[in-house]
C-alpha cells in the first residue's frame, strides 16, 4: 500500500520555483534517505509532508487521505530545529508528550533516555545543544506512528552517538511503518537506506532502491551522490 503519495507538487516564494512537479511513492516497511545538496528543497519538502506549508500545487496523500488533521496523526516528526520549550525538565517534556499523542509509548522512552545517558530530570536550557536533539529524537522515535520524518537527525552528535542512534532507529523500527531521512552525512546512514531520493534545484532526480543502485553502479550511495553532484 502506498503510505505517502505526492502528485505534481510545486512550491514557490515570491515567484520563486522551490519545488517543481514532486512525483514520489513511498510504501510501508522502508527506510528511505532523502538526500540533497543544501538549498536543494529537502526541508520544503518535509514541511509539505507534515502540513506546515500550503503547497502552491499538487496533492499530497498519507495512507490514500488529504494531508490534514488525520494525516497529522500519521506522522512523527523530527524538524531541523527543536521547538521545546528549553525551561522544562525532561521528564516534563514526556508528560506533556504523553498527553498530547495517545501513541506515545512512555516507557520506551525512558529506556531511550537511559540508554542514551540523559537525565531525566535536568533541564533542556542545561543541556548542550547535542543532548537536547538527543531528547527530541527519543521523543520523536517513542511515538507509534505510520511515517517517522526526520529532519537532519545526526547533525549536532558525535560520530558514535551517530552509531547509537542509527541502531536505536532501526531497533525500533516497525516493518509497517516507514522513515524518512533528511540529511547531508550520507556515509553514515546508507547502511541502513532501503530506498534513496536524491533531490537537486527543487527536482527529483532519482528514486532507487539502495542495493540495486550500488549493485548496478559498483559503488556506495555516498560516492554514487558525490559523482552525481560533483561534490
Amino acid at each position: 500500500m502506498k503510505l505517502l503519495e505526492i502528485k505534481d507538487l510545486n512550491k514557490s516564494f515570491d515567484n520563486k520555483n522551490i519545488l517543481e512537479n514532486i512525483n514520489l511513492e513511498i510504501t510501508n516497511g522502508r527506510i528511505v534517505g532523502l538526500l540533497g545538496k543544501n538549498g536543494a528543497g529537502k526541508t520544503t519538502l518535509i514541511k509539505l509532508i507534515n502540513d506546515l506549508l500550503t503547497p502552491t500545487s499538487g496533492e499530497i496523500f498519507i495512507n490514500g487521505k488529504r494531508i490534514g488533521v488525520e494525516s497529522k496523526k500519521a506522522i512523527s516528526y523530527l524538524p531541523e530545529r527543536s521547538y521545546l520549550n528549553k525551561q522544562m525538565k525532561v521528564s516534563e517534556v514526556i508528560n506533556y508528550f504523553e498527553d498530547f499523542y495517545t501513541d506515545f509509548d512512555t516507557k520506551k522512552a525512558k529506556k531511550l533516555l537511559k540508554d542514551l545517558d540523559l537525565d531525566i530530570n535536568q533541564k533542556l536550557s542545561k543541556m548542550s545543544k547535542g543532548m537536547q536533539e538527543k531528547v527530541l529524537l527519543v521523543l520523536v522515535m517513542s511515538r507509534n506512528a505510520d511515517l517517522y520524518v526526520l529532519d537532519e537527525p545526526l547533525g549536532g552528535v558525535d560520530p558514535a552517538t551517530r552509531d547509537y542512534i542509527l541502531d536505536t532507529i532501526l531497533s525500533n523500527f516497525n516493518e509497517n511503518s516507514t522513515i524518512i531521512i533528511s540529511t547531508h552525512l550520507i556515509a553514515d546512514i546508507e547502511r541502513i537506506l532501503d530506498e534513496v531520493v536524491f533531490i537537486d534545484k527543487g527536482k527529483i532526480i532519482l528514486q532507487s532502491d539502495a542495493d540495486k543502485l550500488r549493485n548496478n553502479e559498483k559503488a556506495s550511495i555516498d560516492e554514487i551522490f558525490r559523482r552525481m553532484f560533483k561534490c
